[in-house]
């Protein structure tokens, strides 16, 4: 088994040399107070050290107050957040990271991410995100739902490459190309709704697979996700699931049966196309 993806406490490099865990928890949706305060203890003390969030999510109260209460040194804990799209232009970036590190109680933040490529804005956006990096202010930047063509266009100019792409990835959405760019480019590929918003579960072909395993189909696809080196952020707000979704370090999935879910793709989304939202 890859001694790179055997337990929880494990992570890979980025670019830049900062260690990033390749299982985090995802708070999308999750309600600013008990739920997503319970939500991420739960997470931490679980072994989970790596925590998404972003300003559109509107909890990045309820994730600060959670690391504060939680126990656990704030040096073991990986923070992600996004800049919302409403506030991309240079000055606005700078004001609104304010605010999320505010809101979150830190004084540095782990990786901060654009959330949308928006158009005629995210180049300013990204001088920004240098500056907060040149700072000191960030320990990595990255981007969010940036396809080939926003990640050529933004690498024209930038002087720091983004360390991170957060992607919509699932066996329905594999987005090889844009996988193979990002790894020759040294983008860590990052997985939103690896779990297909609940749609994975009806999937006889993953079923069958975690049956094989003795493993739940979340289990089975969250592993997938690892050996092809994508980090993934699973969400939920059960406690069960949350301790259920890093049980994914005592098997290694065949390779026959990792060809088998990559035939599942069929590069259909279930969130926003980034080259026709409207946010």
């Amino acid at each position: 088994m890859d001694k790179k993806i055997t337990d929880i406490n494990g992570s890979w490099e980025l670019a830049n040399g900062i260690k990033m865990p390749y299982v985090g928890l995802g708070v999308w949706k999750s309600d600013n107070g008990e739920e997503v305060i319970n939500a991420v203890k739960w997470a931490l003390k679980a072994g989970y050290r790596h925590i998404d969030t972003a300003a559109a999510y509107k909890n990045e109260e309820g994730v600060g107050k959670a690391i504060k209460e939680s126990g656990v040194p704030r040096e073991e804990i990986f923070i992600t957040s996004k800049l919302w799209n409403d506030d991309q232009g240079y000055e606005a970036t700078l004001k609104a990271f304010d605010k999320t590190m505010e809101r979150l109680q830190l004084d540095v933040l782990d990786l901060y991410l654009i959330h949308w490529p928006v158009e005629g804005k995210f180049k300013d956006t990204w001088k920004a995100m240098e500056k907060l990096y040149s700072d000191g202010r960030i320990k990595a930047i990255g981007v969010s739902n940036f396809l080939k063509p926003h990640l050529e266009e933004l690498l024209k100019d930038a002087k720091v490459k983004p360390m991170v792409d957060q992607l919509e990835f699932h066996p329905w959405l594999v987005q090889q190309e844009l996988h193979d760019f990002c790894k020759e480019n040294d983008i860590q590929y990052e997985a939103w709704s690896p779990l297909m918003q609940g749609k994975l579960f009806s999937q006889d072909i993953v079923n069958d697979i975690a049956e094989k395993y003795g493993k739940s189909p979340a289990q089975i696809v969250l592993r997938w996700d690892l050996q092809h080196g994508v980090i993934t952020i699973p969400k939920s707000v059960n406690e069960k699931h949350i301790q259920s979704n890093i049980d994914i370090f005592d098997f290694e999935l065949a390779e026959e049966d990792m060809k088998t879910i990559d035939k599942l793709n069929k590069n259909e989304r279930i969130g926003p196309d980034p080259n026709s939202f409207d946010f």
